[in-house]
């Protein structure tokens, strides 16, 4: 499962070094991830890292 971030990202950008696939990147207004490219980061963390540091509540979600 892949994660996506809602329009409640602040542009902070704690979490795109996180990522350890890059899936994350700078968008226009707020940050992406690729879903295509995330991994929920199985294998790396037992909670998402990207939903670990985002200091906006419910901002990343699992699709």
């Amino acid at each position: 499962m892949a994660h996506r971030i809602t329009d409640t990202c602040t542009y902070c950008a704690a979490c795109e070094p996180e990522c350890p696939v890059n899936a994350i990147s700078a968008g226009d207004d707020l940050y992406i991830i690729d879903e295509s490219v995330c991994i929920d980061c199985e294998g790396y963390f037992d909670i998402p890292a990207c939903v670990e540091v985002c200091p906006v509540e419910d901002c990343i979600i699992k699709v």
